[in-house]
């Protein structure tokens, strides 16, 4: 079945009209600065991808994200989510809610109970237990230490870590890797690139042979291995977007709080606020062509994404006066 997401501009076409190209797409958490990516060697594109530039992408991650913990590259977080019911281990599955909600569509697949939670206590006791920090779309934020004793409480801790780029401080891969935890890391959301899909599992070797084997071959394609080494290895424009970021979330605040809306929380690529009436605020947002995210089981909640451009502050800064 299918689950709702953002980024589909089509679906914003089909509502409110216009063309694509006349859209701003602030429904997802994905940097609208991304990073440039400079031309792509041939042997990227036309050779099968080898143990080379695997070798020199991971290198590059180890060293963007600080760690020592064994990686595997893989197309995307999603494609990391779909390989967890295999690894599973006896036990009731829990997700700390609300979240990302493809964990909630493919852990059935598991076989086991699947149980929403609201709080991070409600995870002990589980086989395995999921958590996104920072979360998606409210921002909660959870220590290093916290999700240590967690750990210690369930028989396998996954930590979805896809929004964590701007936020180091709050990363599990900087310590030592626990035996029973896995972290998921998204290249293309902090990096703007999310169409190149490109992501990361960490964690002990064991879990993560076990998703090689069913992921199988080339999981990886060329061009996304060269452009993410490129990429993450590039620590200058890390630290430059991270301090944009810090101070362009403060400006999305204002802007909110001048049209009436209240924050409920979020990360540096995106914000939740709290509305009279989502429905409404999305639509009086489309109808200046951008694009926001409301959610199923929310009357009031509107996700907004950061804008990428001066024009595209602009806009948004019009439609909210």
């Amino acid at each position: 079945m299918a689950r709702d997401h953002g980024g589909d501009l089509a679906q914003a076409v089909q509502s409110f009209g216009g063309r694509i190209e006349d859209w701003i797409d602030l429904s997802t958490g994905i940097n609208r600065a991304p990073f440039p990516v400079s031309p792509v060697s041939a042997s990227a594109w036309n050779d099968l991808p080898g143990s080379a530039p695997q070798d020199r992408l991971i290198a590059a991650a180890r060293r963007a994200y600080r760690t020592d913990w064994p990686i595997l590259p893989l197309a995307g977080a999603q494609a990391a989510i779909q390989l967890l019911p295999a690894l599973a281990p006896d036990g009731p599955v829990r997700i700390l809610s609300p979240t990302y909600n493809e964990y909630a569509g493919v852990l059935p697949l598991s076989g086991r109970d699947v149980e929403a939670v609201d709080r991070p206590e409600a995870l002990d006791g589980a086989g395995l237990a999921v958590l996104v920090n920072p979360n998606n779309p409210d921002g909660r934020r959870l220590a290093p230490r916290t999700l240590r004793r967690l750990a210690g409480g369930v028989g396998l801790l996954v930590v979805d870590e896809s929004f964590a780029d701007p936020h180091p401080e709050l990363s599990l891969l900087t310590g030592p890797c626990p035996e029973n935890a896995i972290v998921l890391r998204s290249f293309g959301k902090f990096y703007g690139l999310a169409g190149l899909r490109l992501g990361f599992a960490l964690g002990a070797q064991a879990h993560l042979d076990r998703m090689r084997e069913r992921a199988g071959p080339w999981t990886v394609s060329g061009p996304a291995l060269e452009i993410g080494a490129h990429a993450l290895g590039d620590a200058a424009w890390r630290n430059t977007s991270i301090a944009r970021l810090a101070a362009e979330v403060e400006r999305a605040d204002a802007l909110a709080r001048a049209a009436g809306w209240h924050l409920v929380g979020g990360t540096a690529l995106f914000r939740l606020y709290d509305t009279p009436d989502a429905g409404a605020a999305q639509a009086h947002l489309a109808r200046a062509r951008i694009w926001s995210r409301i959610f199923p089981w929310s009357s009031r909640w509107l996700r907004l994404g950061l804008p990428g451009s001066p024009d595209e502050w602009q806009r948004l800064e019009t439609a909210l006066a």
